[in-house]
């Protein structure tokens, strides 16, 4: 069966990050971040419109999800794609404008 959701390079990168980072301090921490990110990832392919438009921080046709249980992270994604596309991962506290103008 063929995944209804895929990372991008640089959301695989993003997510990697995260999961060192974190795991610098508790690698099964950093499991349960990773797993969570994974868990919205799979949501948001179920249902793509649960996040929402930020046209304060980028015109780009993309959503944003904040993770429930980790509001430090932030699944970004487009939702029209097939499979759904998930272009980033990132912490809340960058400037999300800067990092997605890159």
């Amino acid at each position: 069966m063929a995944s209804t959701w895929q990372l991008t390079p640089r959301a695989l990168d993003d997510l990697e990050g995260i999961w060192d980072y974190i795991a610098q301090d508790s690698p099964t921490a950093a499991d349960r971040v990773e797993a969570a990110i994974l868990a919205a990832c799979e949501s948001l392919a179920r249902r793509p419109l649960l996040g929402a438009r930020r046209s304060e921080i980028t015109p780009l046709p993309v959503r944003f999800w904040t993770l429930p249980r980790f509001p430090n992270f932030i699944v970004v994604y487009r939702p029209e794609t097939q499979p759904l596309q998930v272009v980033a991962v990132l912490h809340g506290s960058r400037d999300l404008s800067k990092v997605l103008d890159k």
